[in-house]
């Protein structure tokens, strides 16, 4: 689905005028017209496998069809389906518009005239429910020479589901489940394929995500099947501990979810015949499982077992996680869970109440903990970066102390998005995405984040030294050391890693 019917009408929408240029470029499976702007070429919307309807939805994404006809490629095409707000305005992933299951689309931001430029594939995040790639806008990477390429991928139900009656029909070697992952291995296949008409370099391809795109990244990481589809990975607030979920125990748990709403289908017909809105009205835990096919572990079990993708990583968190928890005061049912020994350890946010103390404990178990463990395990293979996202923007008052769960994106980016004018940036905000920038531009280019005017140094376990981008950014030593050993100490044994 294109937005407008007129690519010159288009044109002038995103470029801002009479400047705006039309660019063609021939992929794998037709040509694509896109926009030249003022920092980059922009393509939107080239859809890198078949529309997964019928009897595709919850099948591995197929190739899609080959066109002659140079196809518009300037207007962002729509979200995967997914909870939209009535009133039209972002969601919590960010996404509003049209939604549609013929999604699997991707966005590219490409330097004029490069050649052979590192590529950057962004996997968004919003549970694996939200979100869209068309969201984020790459211009400034593609202004410091790098190419990058946002994506799409089946989200909630629709992209990662399982049922006996699902199980039953599908081939013996076909990967269940995880039908998400699956549209982000076949978008990065698509990168090898494609990157080289856009002037990047397939061999210099860096995987990066936030949140449940993190995550992702770190499931892909531990899939046999997608590596070699990129060489580095940047993970940010994408944890790194992973409980075990299996086939069997997502097919009871999905089972249960349709009962619960009514649903009576039983059979794959019956499923895949479903109105898109009831699967979009489902709200489960979606996300990678060990479905025995295309995943055999979690991301957590292939680290310990040292069958993780050794390349190198950065891989951090922010200050104010636990935003994810909602703005307070939390139920007495989550403060009750505190445990007791965790009050010895964080002395200073027991003093300082309930509150405190559960949103501290949720920001190390969830994010920070697993991210320094997975830096500590990689970084006997390639190196691994470590980093802590603590700075506040200016535009926020003095109520807010810390970064809040995907605050660091912008500052990444460079990019300040549809919710935040650059009237409400300031001097000291453009600083702080200028070195984080630097440092994402840096590591796609060279394989090593150097940035700023002091080393950023690879993580070593015994070192435990990380780069913070706060007020004052810089190295740190032993940050959080004591809670982090905890959460850890706490963690490690419910995870069924069996490895070293």
């Amino acid at each position: 689905m294109i937005r407008t019917a007129s690519l010159a009408v288009t044109a002038t929408l995103i470029a801002g005028g009479a400047n705006a240029a039309a660019v063609t470029v021939k992929v794998d499976s037709g040509p694509v017209v896109g926009v030249a702007e003022e920092k980059a070429n922009v393509f939107r919307n080239i859809p890198f496998a078949a529309a997964p309807v019928g009897p595709l939805r919850w099948a591995p994404p197929q190739a899609v069809k080959p066109w002659t006809a140079p196809r518009p490629a300037a207007e962002a095409g729509p979200s995967c389906p997914q909870p939209m707000n009535a009133d039209g305005s972002p969601n919590s992933g960010g996404a509003n518009g049209p939604i549609s299951e013929d999604c699997l689309q991707l966005n590219v931001f490409a330097p004029p005239h490069a050649k052979k430029a590192p590529v950057m594939v962004w996997i968004h995040g919003g549970g694996n429910r939200t979100g869209a790639g068309w969201i984020y806008g790459g211009e400034n990477f593609a202004r410091d020479g790098v190419v990058v390429v946002t994506i799409n991928y089946r989200l909630g139900a629709l992209g990662y589901f399982a049922h006996p009656a699902l199980t039953k029909a599908a081939k013996a070697s076909e990967p269940l489940a995880n039908y998400g992952q699956m549209d982000q291995i076949a978008a990065l296949r698509w990168v090898q394929k494609n990157a080289a008409a856009f002037g990047g370099d397939p061999k210099n391809v860096t995987v990066f995500g936030e949140s449940a795109g993190g995550f992702d990244i770190l499931a892909l990481l531990a899939t046999p099947s997608a590596k070699g589809l990129y060489r580095k990975a940047i993970v940010e607030s994408g944890g790194g501990w992973f409980p075990v979920t299996t086939l069997a125990q997502l097919e009871a748990a999905d089972t249960a979810l349709l009962t619960k709403a009514g649903i009576t289908a039983s059979t794959a017909d019956e499923l895949r015949a479903l109105p898109v809105e009831k699967l979009v009205a489902l709200n489960g835990n979606y996300g990678a499982i060990v479905d025995g096919r295309l995943m055999t572990e979690t991301g957590s079990q292939a680290l310990a077992n040292g069958h993780f993708d050794d390349v190198p990583l950065i891989i951090g968190s922010n200050s104010g996680e636990d935003s994810l928890m909602g703005p307070g005061p939390l139920s007495a049912m989550i403060t009750a869970q505190i445990p007791a020994a965790a009050r010895a350890v964080y002395k200073e946010e027991t003093a300082a109440g309930d509150e405190i103390l559960a949103r501290a404990i949720f920001t190390d178990r969830v994010m920070g903990g697993g991210a320094r463990w997975v830096a500590a395990k990689a970084s006997g293979g390639k190196p691994a970066w470590l980093y802590y996202f603590s700075y506040v923007g200016s535009r926020f008052g003095p109520s807010k102390t810390r970064a809040s769960h995907a605050d660091e994106i912008q500052y990444a980016w460079e990019y300040w998005g549809r919710r935040t004018p650059m009237s409400m940036v300031s001097a000291k905000d453009q600083a702080v995405a200028s070195l984080m920038h630097a440092c994402w531009v840096s590591f796609a280019k060279t394989g090593t984040p150097a940035c700023g005017p002091g080393a950023w140094p690879a993580y070593d376990p015994a070192k435990d030294q990380l780069m913070e981008f706060g007020a004052a950014s810089g190295v740190r030593t032993h940050l959080r050391k004591t809670q982090l050993d905890f959460q850890q100490a706490v963690t490690l044994p419910t995870l069924a890693l069996g490895g070293k």
